[in-house]
């Protein structure tokens, strides 16, 4: 570096380190080739550090560094600067940010290098590159290429490429040379190398006076040895550039062994010539913000303040320069203008799109249609089948090899072609390569061949037929996938409904799709094609799509379910279940195993969508304004945005280092805001998906919500976090630190919101207050106290305000505490509370923290609805724009679309888990608690229903002798009440804590309990005689008879004591007392012939013991976690153990040894191996199956340890499941409180 550059940067140093941010400065340093990517690694966005770097780099270094800070508006700093910029050469002068100097412009002029255009946008990274390939013709002749489709900018690109001193003076003293080529025959190819050889020749005579002028060359071989001869004596080191190439044949006129640059639409082309080559490959958009420089500088605006059609216009032409500097230079001359050229551009009248600059065509659509007239008229035609494609979507080799009954390898060979002529353009970073079309090279295809589009795709459909006649390929590949997801398409636009409608109402379709590609296309598929398919049969489709939106959580779950037996969960009207019962009765003759929900009639899915787009809890889900979207965050750190239709994801982004707690769009819904447990909050770029702005510093605890203006007039962010002072801050996403902050709050700030009209911020804290701060001043403008509606409990325990929102006129503001919702309706300090809602949804956005949701009516404090379905808490909910939907997201994983105008206020009688089954002859009994605290019996159909019990009912058991059903309340008290009357034949006082459960022996005249209060009593039921088993030192949760002899029954009974006893039932007595385990003994089970019982613990083990000795002759170790289940095969020969990991062993008898390990291949969504703990096993009568229960029922190949079938319930954490003796008739109760009644198809 020159003396006095570095002098200046030594002096300038103090103020060049306080004032810059380097990052914004090494962009465009290392775009310059001054800074490589480990020096920037090295330096770390320290402005100290790159100024060290610079003091030992060269003149152009200074150079770049003058220009990066031009660049980034450090006006002030550049000119500390400007006075000491280095000459890079004798004849230079000072450099500016182009690189121009008058020495550069003069010898472009010279040439014949077309000035910069009028408006000009710079693309750096891609002159560069060019640059970059030129400084390696300096020693040797070669090529350079530079190759992109039509309207690209390749001619502006090459242009400003040699617009540089240190280039020119370097590599090319002897000038540069332009000549605009085009399509040409021989003889304007002739009169073009004459005009130039004469213009080398006067410019040489002007040199050298003593050189005379020779006569024009009347050949092309002629004229290319006198273009040799001169640039090989008179300008042996200078370059040529050609200006749009299209002939090979005329690319050879110039293989004269000199420096060329070339640009064309065909990258091949150079193939044909001799010499050293590269190329450099033009995009061909502009990136958005590029574009809307262009076009604010045709209309002498600023980008910022261009209307919402700019952008419109630059995403509907995909940036090309050529369409953007066309249609910005009419709208010079027309700038109210914007609607229409928009208008235009969506239409595809591209023939509008007219002449308005030096451009060689008069019409966009002329441009188009030049690169195709080049092509061989076979080629033309394979070309045209192009039309059928999809915007944006990337095809195979193999889907054309289809399409046009070619192998793959000619298929290979024609795309070459087109790839090489900028027709079509190759993703090389798949293998194998993906094609795919510029949107302007679709959109010319379709209006081109509009007439001929449906034949087209009929073509595709009879091809794929054809190909696949046996079956849809499942190979999973590129070309799978493809037809899977677009053939439906092709067969819509090919308008064979027939073919459609045979494909989209098969349940096989449907299975196998969902299997390659997941639910949600499907899902895109029905919605799509709606209109279509209800012509056939428009409740047919709706069956198809409900089945395919409450499932679809299912149907993303690896392994993949068994189709077939999800859907003989529908109705029995609906098609789907039709064709799944046909199936599963084909396959039942087969060996198949399948179960039909046969009681399912009465149950009504109120949910619209279910998606599963997080593993983990979902803290936080929003509908965009248009209502198209919906955005979710949680504590996998990620976002992820989907269609609202169908649940198919749009974009996922690793967010944050830590739980994301809340997320928003913004207005126009073209910005997410996240925050996080991280301290930070982030606005990103909804379609592309990039971060565009993080606030880091500000907030010091976790930020809890986040929240956009309602309106775009002027876009803010509110952000509200546990800090202990500054926890609420309003944002300018435009500017690095905040706009305001509101102080008031002494404790976290939950939940922010703003006004309808944006004028107010309304705030929720954990100190019991509510706030609402008028956003221009960020002044407090009124104080709620809601803790004071809390007296009796202020005193004992803080009270949360979790939440607040507006009515839609702003005169209503609603929050949520505790179990209730306050409602202020016009003065904001009179609050009317709607109390005991358990928390619960009004309709406002609202959260909750109950697993179910309830809509209530603010005015008249009615509950309007109540939706049942999550699994877990759940953590927030919105309505859609426009009210019709509901959105709830949850701890279970899940979020859910409710539809506002079905969903009602549930008469359906909820039943608790614990319950008891008789199974008699075909007939089936259940007993069991419902959520109103009555015993409800039935037989399909409520059979009786007790009156409502003073204390809760915990354990219910059937008489099979006599018709008398016994019940366990949460007070001790144990009730037995005749069936059907339900009259009251006796009440059990005795137990001081719950009764955890109850059983008759077989004969009907006893009743045996165990309680919390650490003992067993049997019962004389009818004269209420009581013998008390007292010895346990903990709860007894269960017992169970042994029967050691025919003349000889005892009670066997275990705790969380670790022990167990064995009792004399007449007597009291206790016969033994077995110290099992260390911890709590949570399981047992006898053999069928009473010679052993094994036992279960916390501790890990399972232990099987003898009844002769009483002592313990197997321990079973080998579980990972709590073992919760155990039970004998009816032969005795095994024994099956589960614990709360979802594992399920099978153990010998005979020696101890593990026999199989039953457990999917991988842990499901409740990162559990069976949706949760395993809680009860069944042997089938001929022990080959076994069954188990946990989140879900599997009934497993006891020889191999693989499952045959899984039912998938509605709710979750199944405690019990009850068997028919024939192992035909399943009856279990979840834990929403739904009965299923699962019998086998046979």
């Amino acid at each position: 570096m020159e003396e006095g550059a570095r002098s200046c940067l030594l002096q300038s140093r103090s103020s060049l380190e306080q004032d810059i941010r380097a990052s914004y400065l090494m962009d465009h340093m290392i775009s310059d080739g001054v800074l490589t990517g480990d020096e920037e690694d090295r330096i770390r966005k320290q402005a100290a550090a790159l100024l060290e770097l610079l003091l030992r780099k060269d003149n152009q270094a200074y150079i770049s560094f003058y220009n990066a800070l031009v660049r980034e508006s450090y006006g002030d700093l550049a000119s500390l600067l400007h006075n000491s910029l280095p000459l890079v050469s004798p004849e230079a002068e000072k450099s500016f940010s182009d690189g121009g100097t008058r020495y550069v412009q003069a010898v472009l002029s010279e040439g014949g290098v077309p000035q910069r255009p009028v408006v000009f946008v710079s693309r750096p990274a891609l002159v560069n590159r060019v640059r970059e390939k030129l400084y390696r013709l300096q020693k040797e002749p070669g090529w350079v290429t530079v190759f992109g489709m039509a309207g690209s900018g390749k001619s502006v690109l090459a242009a400003e490429a040699v617009r540089d001193h240190a280039l020119i003076t370097e590599c090319f003293p002897g000038g540069v040379h332009w000549l605009s080529i085009g399509q040409l025959d021989r003889a304007d190819l002739l009169v073009r190398i004459q005009s130039l050889c004469f213009r080398l020749e006067q410019q040489s005579q002007e040199k050298d006076p003593s050189s005379s002028l020779h006569r024009p060359p009347g050949s092309l071989e002629e004229a290319k040895e006198r273009l040799r001869f001169l640039m090989l004596r008179r300008y042996p080191r200078s370059l040529l550039i050609l200006d749009d190439i299209w002939d090979s044949s005329v690319l050879r006129a110039f293989d004269i062994q000199c420096r060329v640059m070339l640009t064309t639409r065909d990258r091949s082309l150079a193939d044909c010539v001799s010499g050293f080559k590269s190329e450099v490959a033009v995009e061909s958009g502009l990136e958005e913000d590029q574009a809307l420089e262009i076009l604010a500088l045709y209309v002498n605006g600023k980008p910022q303040r261009l209307p919402e059609q700019a952008r419109s216009i630059v995403r509907e032409c995909k940036g090309s320069p050529l369409v953007v500097s066309l249609i910005g230079a009419l709208l010079r001359e027309f700038p109210d203008r914007w609607a229409y050229y928009l208008h235009t551009l969506q239409q595809k009248k591209f023939k509008r799109i007219r002449k308005s600059s030096s451009y060689d065509y008069d019409a966009l659509d002329q441009a188009m249609a030049a690169s195709i007239q080049v092509l061989s008229e076979e080629h033309r035609e394979l070309y045209i089948d192009l039309t059928v494609l999809e915007k944006d979507v990337k095809v195979p080799a193999k889907v054309l090899s289809v399409l046009w009954d070619l192998e793959p390898e000619e298929v290979e060979d024609v795309l070459q072609d087109f790839v090489n002529k900028s027709l079509l353009f190759r993703d090389c970073h798949h293998r194998p390569y993906l094609y795919y079309l510029h949107d302007l090279q679709l959109d010319f295809l379709a209006e081109m061949n509009r007439s001929g589009l449906e034949s087209l795709h009929t073509k595709v459909v009879r091809q794929y037929q054809q190909r696949y006649s046996q079956g849809p390929p499942t190979s999973g590949d590129e070309e799978c996938l493809y037809w899977f997801r677009f053939l439906t398409y092709h067969m819509a636009k090919a308008n064979l409904t027939q073919e459609l409608y045979s494909l989209m109402f098969s349940l096989d379709w449907v299975r196998t799709k969902a299997q390659i590609m997941g639910p949600a296309h499907l899902i895109n598929d029905y919605v799509e094609y709606g209109a279509i398919l209800d012509k056939e049969n428009s409740e047919v489709r709706g069956h198809f799509q409900e089945f395919l939106s409450l499932n679809g959580h299912q149907l993303e779950q690896r392994p993949f379910p068994d189709v077939v037996q999800l859907a003989l969960s529908q109705p029995d009207s609906s098609e789907v279940y039709r064709q799944a019962l046909l199936q599963a009765q084909e396959r039942a003759t087969r060996g198949g195993l399948y179960l039909d929900w046969v009681n399912k009639s009465s149950l009504k899915s109120l949910s619209r969508l279910v998606v599963q787009p997080h593993q983990g809890s979902i803290y936080a889900a929003c509908f965009s304004h248009d209502g198209t979207k919906i955005a979710s965050c949680g504590s996998s750190k990620t976002l992820r945005v989907f269609k609202s239709t169908s649940g198919e994801k749009l974009l996922e982004i690793q967010a944050h280092d830590d739980e994301v707690l809340c997320c928003a769009f913004s207005p126009d819904d073209r910005l997410l805001a996240t925050c996080s447990s991280d301290r930070k909050v982030k606005v990103w770029n909804v379609e592309r998906g990039t971060l565009m702005r993080m606030f880091e510093e500000e907030h010091e605890e976790q930020v809890n919500h986040c929240q956009f203006t309602n309106t775009r007039r002027r876009l803010l962010l509110a952000t509200c976090s546990n800090d202990k002072f500054m926890n609420t801050k309003l944002w300018n996403i435009n500017k690095p630190s905040s706009q305001n902050t509101m102080f008031g709050h002494l404790e976290p700030v939950n939940h922010c919101c703003f006004s309808p009209d944006d004028a107010y911020l309304s705030t929720s804290s954990s100190d019991g207050t509510l706030k609402l701060w008028e956003v221009s001043s960020a002044n407090e403008w009124k104080s709620i106290d809601v803790a004071d509606m809390f007296p009796e409990q202020r005193e004992q325990t803080a009270v949360m305000v979790k939440c607040s929102t507006w009515s839609a006129d702003g005169r209503t503001i609603i929050c949520a505490a505790r179990n209730a919702v306050f409602v202020s309706v016009e003065e904001p300090a009179l609050l009317c509370s709607v109390r005991n809602l358990k928390l619960s949804i009004i309709r406002q956005s609202m959260t909750t923290y109950v697993s179910s949701l309830q809509l209530w009516d603010i005015e008249t404090s009615k509950k309007m609805a109540d939706c049942s379905g999550h699994l877990s808490w759940v953590h927030g909910v919105q309505f859609s724009p426009d009210g019709s939907l509901l959105l709830s997201c949850s701890d279970d994983q899940t979020v859910r679309v409710w539809e506002t105008n079905r969903v009602h206020t549930s008469s359906a009688v909820c039943l608790k888990r614990d319950s008891d089954v008789l199974f008699n002859n075909g007939d089936i009994t259940v007993v069991a608690a419902d959520n109103r605290n009555r015993l409800n019996g039935r037989t399909g159909a409520v059979m009786f229903q007790s009156e409502d019990q003073e204390s809760r009912i915990r354990c219910t058991a059937i008489c099979s002798q006599t018709s008398a059903v016994g019940l366990g309340r949460e007070d001790g008290t144990i009730q037995v009440l005749e069936v059907p009357s339900g009259t009251s034949l006796a009440t059990l006082q005795g137990h001081t804590r719950t009764v955890l459960h109850c059983q008759f022996t077989p004969e009907g005249h006893t009743l045996i309990t165990s309680s919390e209060d650490t003992t067993i009593r049997v019962w004389r039921w009818r004269t209420g005689e009581c013998v008390v088993l007292e010895g346990h030192k903990e709860q007894v949760r269960c017992f169970s008879l042994l029967t050691t002899s025919p003349s000889e029954t005892h009670l066997l009974s275990w705790s969380f004591d670790g022990t167990i006893k064995v009792w004399d039932m007449s007597s009291g007595e206790r016969l033994q007392d077995l110290v099992c385990h260390q911890g709590a003994v949570l399981a047992c089970d006898v053999s069928p012939d009473g010679q052993l019982f094994a036992t279960t613990s916390a501790d890990k083990t399972a232990k099987v013991w003898t009844s002769a000795s009483w002592e313990c002759v197997r321990l079973l170790n080998g579980h990972q976690d709590c073992v919760r289940s155990c039970k004998f095969s009816w032969d005795g020969r095994r024994l099956a153990t589960g614990d709360d990991n979802g594992e399920i062993r099978l153990w010998n008898m005979k020696d101890g040894t593990l026999l199989k390990i039953c457990s999917s291949d991988n842990k499901d969504a409740m990162d559990s191996l069976h949706g949760g703990w395993v809680t009860d096993l069944h042997f089938s009568p001929d022990n080959t199956v076994l069954l188990s229960t946990g989140g879900y029922i599997k009934w497993w190949n006891v020889e191999k340890g693989e499952a045959l079938q899984t039912f998938y319930p509605t709710g979750a954490n199944l405690k019990r499941i009850h068997v028919s003796p024939d192992f035909s008739t399943f009856v279990t109760i979840d834990n929403i409180g739904i009965l299923y009644v699962l019998k086998k198809v046979e």
